[in-house]
């Protein structure tokens, strides 16, 4: 339990959508940030359709969401346009890509479409972990 003097008390918890089209690793990811770093969930899309959808509508999920999470292989459409998207929607948001096909073209392609780090599902967890407890620790308004 945190102690009082702990600054992170005051702060409000980091808030993050997830675009990604298995149920296994929605319900997996969620949990582990919601519980190892006290994270909160605003949203989740299965499909390209669903997250420009959440995107494009007024309202203050995208608005109050620190940290987009995609997958660029979707089972409908891909991450790719909701990557370009997110970044003109929302330009505030971290944009992070975890992907199994997290090649050096691909991981070329996301940043130039304005993703902030990507990371590969099979081998880089731990770092995708790690780099959403340094946004966690930094002080947010």
């Amino acid at each position: 339990m945190p102690s009082l003097s702990d600054p992170r008390q005051s702060q409000r918890a980091l808030r993050f959508f997830l675009v990604e089209d298995s149920e296994v690793i929605r319900q997996n990811l969620t949990g582990t940030l919601e519980e190892m770093l006290g994270m909160q969930v605003v949203g989740w899309a299965a499909s390209e359709t669903d997250a420009l959808t959440w995107l494009n509508q007024p309202h203050e999920g995208h608005e109050g969401c620190d940290l987009m999470i995609i997958d660029i292989f979707l089972a409908h459409g891909t991450g790719l346009e909701v990557l370009r998207r997110a970044r003109e929607a929302a330009p505030g948001t971290r944009l992070v890509v975890l992907s199994n096909y997290a090649t050096p073209e691909m991981r070329r392609r996301c940043l130039a479409l304005g993703a902030d780090r990507v990371f590969d599902k099979s081998a880089e967890l731990d770092e995708l972990i790690a780099y959403c407890e340094t946004l966690s620790d930094t002080p947010r308004s």
